[in-house]
């Protein structure tokens, strides 16, 4: 779009709610000080694209209104049409988590959608994987060089004989010895990587790479704890044992691996992990209410989905709990909101550390907006569960996975969860990506879209310019979704092989 169309555009603003006294820019490049309305509405200042403007007076210390909720009170007084920066908005106070209501909101069951499936690979324990990956697991940070090696090497020369395997994916971390391993909070980490080691889309095949002498001691991550699963670099003779000996028990289950094929299996074997980053004032109103509508579908179809991110549904907490579908599930998402508030008051930090500078150059001013513009992305459906950092998803439906709002811990904690594969909405770009699971990329604003045309996989940014529908949107994402858990269509992350490491929660002592 050139500069010219941008200064010929009609001036546009989203307003949310009714009760809003704030709306956020539309136009591309943003706009000028004069800039008028269709509604008769003159800007006083300039005003950057995604960015608020407000829409009355606002007299200091009075409450600043979006999405029909209080995201902080004035600083100063603020003329209607001014720019309503970042430095006039006073964060307001969180909601008091032994206050919240739990398991009052009543929601009309939608019909269930039936037929809908994707092409996967059934796998012994009776789930399904969407990829056919041999991940090799490791049990300690001190051998990733020379799995690394080995890994090259088995790719280049054993790989090729097995076209029906995807990839070969190891597992490396930065956890493993050094470690308070008996502390309460080293359960995250463990877990996590118990979890990683079973994740559908590995096929039940289990290797892991140790040392010898860790603390976490390699056993620990096999299921059924058999050493023939389990190779000890320190009981190898030299280098080229250990990277041959890695080789010759992966080729062992590529075999395997390389007879399975994709069977038909129902939209309800699929684990969907929802997640924000580079997020923009535009990913609460296009990208995420598009998101959360095609997880009302898969919910529907009777699928799992997962949303995350505390920091970022801290302050719209009192919006979820009323959504738990009893007392037990509205008390479990509590219990993580406590957690992570002591945790976070350990580290002497607190919730303004969120939103990044990006966000807020994306019209963010605060966690609070943040928040609620974060939560869009579950859709209506009531809340069936609540998982703990790493835990797995045994249960269908809209689950609360608790984890950090970074984008690759969430991603590695989602993917110990069972994650299949992970929508992630973005309004400034990244080009993140997982090895063991396609991440689908929803652009907030058609100007990213525009920018990055091999990086996008769906823009949501039509909502925002009334060429399409949140539902519209929702019902692409849902089908696209199908096609890439089927095989049919790559995401453009797997395309370009855009793999970010692993990334592990550990909020226990390093020793």
């Amino acid at each position: 779009m050139s500069l010219e169309t941008h200064q010929n555009e009609v001036p546009r603003y989203i307003k949310v709610n009714a009760e809003d006294n704030v709306a956020i820019i539309v136009n591309s490049g943003g706009l000028k000080a004069g800039a008028e309305f269709p509604c008769g509405l003159k800007l006083v200042d300039d005003v950057p694209q995604g960015h608020k403007l407000a829409l009355t007076d606002i007299e200091q210390n009075e409450q600043i209104i979006r999405y029909g909720e209080v995201i902080g009170h004035a600083s100063v007084s603020i003329l209607k049409g001014s720019w309503v920066k970042e430095s006039y908005v006073i964060l307001p106070t969180p909601p008091e988590l032994d206050t919240l209501p739990i398991a009052t909101k009543h929601v009309d069951p939608l019909p269930p959608l039936e037929g809908y499936t994707f092409e996967g690979y059934r796998n012994p324990d009776g789930s399904a994987g969407i990829k056919n990956i041999l991940g090799i697991s490791t049990s300690v940070q001190c051998v990733v060089g020379v799995l690394n090696f080995a890994v090259e090497q088995i790719k280049e020369r054993i790989l090729p004989k097995y076209p029906n395997v995807d990839d070969v994916v190891a597992i490396n971390h930065a956890y493993g010895c050094g470690v308070a391993i008996q502390a309460p909070d080293a359960q995250i980490p463990i877990r996590t990587l118990q979890s990683l080691a079973l994740h559908p889309n590995l096929g039940g095949e289990v290797l892991v790479v140790g040392l010898g002498c860790e603390k976490l001691r390699p056993e620990r991550l096999v299921p059924d704890g058999q050493e023939n699963h389990i190779l000890s670099l320190q009981e190898q003779q030299g280098f080229g044992e250990m990277v041959q000996k890695i080789m010759d028990m992966a080729e062992e289950r590529l075999k395997r691996l390389n007879k399975r094929v994709r069977v038909t299996c129902s939209a309800s074997d699929l684990v969907i992990g929802l997640q924000c980053g580079g997020s923009d004032a535009f990913t609460g109103v296009t990208a995420n209410p598009a998101v959360g509508y095609a997880a009302d579908l898969f919910v529907r179809a009777g699928a799992t989905v997962l949303f995350s991110e505390v920091t970022e549904v801290r302050d719209a907490v009192h919006l979820l709990t009323p959504r738990a579908v009893n007392n037990q599930v509205g008390q479990a998402l509590i219990s993580e909101m406590e957690w992570y508030d002591n945790y976070l008051k350990k580290g002497e930090s607190d919730r303004s550390a969120n939103p990044s500078p990006g966000n807020k150059k994306g019209g963010l001013v605060n966690v609070v907006e943040k928040s609620l513009g974060s939560i869009v992305k579950s859709g209506s459906s009531l809340i069936s569960g609540v998982l703990s950092p790493g835990e797995r998803a045994i249960q269908k439906g809209l689950l609360f996975a608790s984890t950090p709002a970074s984008d690759f811990v969430c991603g590695t904690l989602q993917l110990a969860s069972g994650m299949h594969l992970q929508v992630f909405t973005t309004g400034r770009g990244t080009p993140y990506g997982l090895a063991m699971a396609p991440v689908i990329k929803v652009s907030t604003r058609t100007d990213l879209k525009e920018q990055w045309s091999d990086l996008i996989d769906i823009n949501a940014g039509s909502i925002a310019t009334g060429e399409a529908t949140i539902e519209q949107v929702g019902w692409e994402l849902f089908h696209f979704i199908l096609d890439v858990a089927s095989g049919r269509k790559q995401t453009w992350a797997e395309a370009w092989k855009l793999n970010n490491d692993l990334s592990l929660f550990n909020p226990a002592p390093i020793t």
